[in-house]
């Protein structure tokens, strides 16, 4: 495992300060770019991204958007569409800022479903996916744990927790909670995304994920032939539950499907 002291910059893309972070790998392969959860940031990926570039000899790739960690604070709510437009503009735009061609885009949960966008956008932009508990369409069980999540917010110490991983804690909490408790959220639904992506996928998912069901990894696999990967006794966040089983099967769906320079 590589040590090495992440390469930090800030790039303005959209016109929002955006913080980027690189971690190690081989510059001649194809790098992959981590899109983070909805309460994520740079810093919330805590060793991952090291643990990755290391297995997979890859130059990996973090930034927080808009809102998150150090990147620039939002200036009033979001639009209950941002996911769309994360994925048709923002990340095509940062993409290529970083001059980062075909890379691999990571997702994980929010981050997932904007990659998926991206790549269903843009036929091309990838060379593979890996979505980690993502989400195509709203379900019960995300709108009840979003809805705890309100109450831990106002309850405990939840916010002081967050102002760990960002600068504007509160910002970032309302940013991604109020857009998944907005009534009009409820036929939010990116299934048309999955039928026009054309890299490899690869879905993973924790059995005990308190945001999404299976159903979540079903109707992608039915709709791209994607590989999954069900983690045992995993929650929402499989890297982090068992980052062993999670490394090792990233590695191996890239080695197989991503050609270089290709």
């Amino acid at each position: 495992m590589s040590n090495a002291t992440p390469l930090r910059s800030e790039l303005v893309v959209d016109g929002k300060r955006l913080e980027v972070a690189r971690f190690g790998g081989d510059p001649a392969r194809a790098a992959v770019v981590l899109l983070h959860e909805g309460l994520g940031s740079v810093a919330m990926w805590r060793d991952f991204p090291d643990l990755l570039a290391a297995r997979t000899a890859r130059t990996v790739v973090a930034y927080s958007r808009w809102g998150y960690g150090a990147s620039e604070p939002l200036d009033g709510p979001r639009d209950i569409r941002y996911m769309h437009y994360e994925g048709e503009v923002v990340l095509p735009a940062l993409l290529a800022e970083l001059g980062l061609e075909r890379p691999v885009l990571f997702g994980h949960s929010d981050g997932a479903s904007i990659a998926l966008i991206a790549a269903g956008a843009r036929p091309g932009l990838a060379a593979a996916l890996v979505l980690e508990a993502p989400h195509v369409f709203v379900e019960d069980l995300s709108v009840s744990s979003i809805e705890s999540a309100r109450i831990s917010f106002g309850a405990t110490n939840l916010r002081e927790r967050l102002a760990r991983y960002h600068n504007d804690p509160e910002g970032a909490f309302r940013g991604w909670n109020d857009v998944w408790l907005d009534p009009r959220f409820r036929d939010w639904n990116i299934e048309a995304y999955v039928d026009t992506v054309t890299c490899p996928v690869l879905v993973i998912q924790g059995d005990r994920d308190e945001y999404g069901t299976l159903e979540q990894v079903a109707r992608i696999v039915r709709g791209s032939g994607a590989e999954s990967l069900i983690v045992p006794g995993a929650g929402h966040s499989p890297h982090r539950d068992a980052p062993e089983a999670v490394l090792g099967r990233i590695a191996a769906f890239l080695d197989s499907h991503v050609r270089e320079g290709g």
